[in-house]
């Protein structure tokens, strides 16, 4: 085949594959939607579960799921962050680098079942922590982590070297380099980590189903015990108790995810432009 054919040949199938890829999730999406949506209405939203999850609504999960999001971002951002400008800019021993490295790697493979027995094991007995919101989101930090810290790592490393030596040409110190150029010109990359690692982790039931609890009531508090969206779905369908309130569970979920990808996108498509035009 000449150069064309081949050209040609390759494009197709790189079509093909973006195309076949949108087609899962339309009709993954699409399918949860269809069968979810005509369950979703302000009652379901706002109202607690009632015989187990058969009647009523959702709203203690809802609640229980936004108090996970904001105790694994605020546990998991700053560590991964944290460890990937250590390594990004201080760290000197390449034994240690390698270690680190190694360890975020074998993290993010570890089933999720696996930090939610050591979750079981370590937050609930043996510190005492007990079944509770916090426990979950201690664990889903765990979980969110590693990827925070990877995606971190290859964004500060992919900011330009004459960046920092104009930095230090002008007498900045390495932190104030880190903070007013290498963060800034990181930050799209970052956050896109962040995204994708809060995403994962709040979809986990696996995870939490140990150290949560399963509560149908309101939590009061991060001490209480709850029952977050996926460990409800999990639940419902599993057990068989309700397969429209699984669905419908399911829907509000992945508008949740979606909202939040779409948003986060938003924002840092505007910094970006706000970046380049400055």
């Amino acid at each position: 085949m000449n150069s064309k054919t081949v050209q040609k040949f390759t494009s197709s199938i790189f079509i093909l594959s973006g195309a076949f890829t949108l087609l899962i999730l339309l009709v993954l999406v699409g399918f949860i939607l269809i069968n979810g949506f005509h369950v979703v209405n302000l009652e379901f939203l706002f109202s607690k579960p009632l015989d187990s999850g058969r009647q009523g609504g959702i709203f203690p999960m809802i609640l229980s799921t936004v108090y996970l999001i904001v105790i694994t971002t605020l546990i998991s951002v700053p560590i991964g962050v944290g460890s990937a400008i250590y390594i990004s800019e201080y760290a000197s021993n390449k034994s240690l680098i390698n270690v680190i490295r190694f360890s975020s790697q074998v993290l993010s493979s570890v089933p999720s079942i696996v930090f939610g027995l050591f979750g079981l094991a370590f937050l609930v007995i043996f510190l005492k922590m007990g079944w509770s919101i916090l426990s979950g989101g201690v664990v889903l930090a765990l979980m969110a982590i590693p990827t925070i810290f990877q995606v971190s790592e290859v964004s500060l490393q992919s900011v330009p070297s004459v960046y920092r030596e104009g930095c230090y040409a002008m007498g900045a110190t390495k932190w104030q380099c880190i903070i007013s150029v290498l963060l800034p010109t990181a930050i799209p990359g970052i956050c896109t980590g962040i995204i994708l690692a809060i995403t994962r982790a709040i979809s986990e039931a696996a995870a939490v189903m140990y150290v949560v609890g399963s509560s149908l009531d309101v939590p009061i508090s991060i001490f209480d015990t709850g029952r977050p969206l996926p460990l409800h779905l999990y639940i419902l369908a599993s057990e068989g108790i309700s397969m429209d309130n699984a669905y419908g569970t399911a829907t509000i979920l992945i508008v949740m995810v979606l909202l939040i990808t779409l948003i986060s996108n938003i924002v840092i498509d505007n910094y970006q432009k706000k970046l380049m035009g400055c």
